[in-house]
């Protein structure tokens, strides 16, 4: 023994992300909002940050302190630099950083719209990239990035092939980014999520279509956001501290097997 004492008794538990220090976009609601729940819960100091205000103040009452709102439109460069200033400000640094905002339309092959390839590009892949460009700075030595991504991203609905494709470009911007980490002494990895029962989702898809893709999940189900959030969670712990360039799937084995 080194004669060390620590303040925790038999009966504390020691939170995994303690002390440290959040960024979770698209944290307004759906899966961001489950991630950012599951890191407060682990002791961290979290921004969410959205584009709906009202959601924001919500989140910010619920989970109470530690915890500040903060309005972006990460497809808004000037949006995102006053995101990371109110950050410095406040904490001075960045320990995880959760590039979670992202889109999806409806839009088949014969009906996509210039707009709607333009809104989503911009939002999922212009939007994660930047979040984490713009980031850098701040960033603490050994500091976690995740990006979300999708089982869309190797099996695309017909109905949503733009969507699958952002998701594609953002699982290879990780790549990329991954083998910067050890210079930038970060890591950095995709946390892909199959069908999950956020909000976003049950408006998106029909309940009958929806039934069919529970149904084609090895386990016979969709997933709860609290389940993909507990992954965020090990991304973001030092349980995976040598952890980069991956993808971890939350998808019950759908586009596994």
């Amino acid at each position: 023994m080194d004669g060390s004492v620590n303040n925790f008794g038999e009966g504390d538990v020691v939170k995994v992300l303690q002390d440290k220090v959040a960024v979770v976009t698209g944290a307004n609601a759906g899966i961001g909002l489950a991630i950012a729940r599951a890191y407060r819960a682990e002791g961290a100091r979290v921004f969410v940050v959205g584009r709906r205000r009202e959601q924001l103040d919500e989140v910010e009452a619920e989970l109470g302190s530690g915890v500040t709102g903060i309005r972006c439109d990460v497809g808004r460069l000037d949006d995102l630099d006053a995101l990371y200033s109110t950050v410095a400000e406040k904490a001075g640094r960045i320990d995880v950083l959760v590039a979670n905002a992202g889109i999806g339309i409806v839009a088949p092959l014969g009906e996509i719209t210039e707009e709607q390839f333009d809104a989503m590009f911009t939002t999922n892949v212009k939007g994660s990239l930047f979040t984490v460009q713009k980031a850098l700075p701040l960033l603490s030595p050994g500091a976690s990035i995740i990006l979300t991504g999708s089982t869309a991203a190797s099996r695309p609905e017909s109905y949503l092939p733009v969507y699958g494709a952002t998701k594609a470009a953002v699982r290879n911007l990780v790549r990329g980014f991954a083998h910067g980490a050890g210079e930038g002494r970060y890591r950095i990895n995709v946390l892909s999520p199959g069908g999950t029962r956020t909000q976003g989702l049950l408006d998106l898809v029909p309940s009958d279509e929806l039934a069919a893709a529970a149904a084609s999940v090895p386990l016979g189900r969709l997933a709860e956001p609290e389940e993909v959030a507990a992954a965020a969670v090990f991304l973001a712990s030092d349980a995976s501290s040598y952890v980069n360039g991956s993808e971890l799937a939350v998808d019950g084995g759908f586009a596994q097997v």
